[in-house]
This record gives structure tokens, sequence and C-alpha cells, in this order.
């Protein structure tokens, strides 16, 4: 028997928001991310794009600051997203981390996106 594997959905990780959209924004994820729902963001000083956020970035992704509501593909070109960038919980288990995340950096982005009133949740 063939087993399936079912990817995050959009907005699956959300535990609560604000009322209507004041918790999203649209956004745009730059050329080369291919990101699924519910990975964690950082922001390009630069550009004001977002990428996956990266702990020992230098480049502003290494503070997390969003969280994609919806998988987006940006290999061959910037893409239009939306994120979760305020006045929200997230599930912890339900989150994406960038691969092989330590405990300790995972700590820090928890704190980072709770400065920006994103709150991960257990």
């Amino acid at each position: 028997m063939t087993t399936l594997v079912e990817g995050t959905h959009a907005g699956e990780f959300i535990v609560s928001e604000g009322n209507g959209n004041i918790s999203r924004e649209s956004i745009t994820v730059l050329l080369g991310e291919n990101l699924v729902a519910g990975a964690v963001l950082g922001k390009v000083t630069a550009s004001g794009k977002y990428i996956e956020h990266d702990p020992v970035g230098v480049d502003g992704s290494e503070n997390a600051i969003a969280v994609l509501f919806d998988a987006v593909d940006a290999t061959a070109a910037d893409a239009a997203g939306v994120a979760i960038t305020r006045m929200a919980e997230v599930s912890g288990d339900d989150i994406v981390w960038i691969a092989a995340i330590s405990a300790g950096n995972k700590t820090d982005a928890i704190a980072s996106l709770k400065t920006v009133d994103i709150i991960v949740r257990d």
C-alpha cells in the first residue's frame, strides 16, 4: 500500500490572529527561495524582500520577524506571498524552521517573533 504524506496547509500553524486581516501582510519572497506554509521568515535589509530565517545570516534574515501563510515558490523569480507579521499566536509544532537550527537559535528566534507580537505556543 502506498503511503501518502501531506504537506503543511495554508495557515494550518495559526492558533489565533487578530480580527479581519490585521495579522497578515502581502510580501515579496526573494528569488531563489522555495518555502512551505509555516516557514519562519527574515527580511533582507537591502531589498525589503523576505527569505527563510537564517540565524547566522548577516543580511537581515538573522531576525525572525514573520511566518509564511502559504507555500511560495520563488525559484525562478521574486514571488508574491502572504505572511503573518503581527498580532498572532502560532503553533510551535507546526511552524517550519531552517534545517539544523540549534535549540539556542530557535529560542532566540522565538524571542524575536515575540517582539512583533507573534507568540509561539507549545
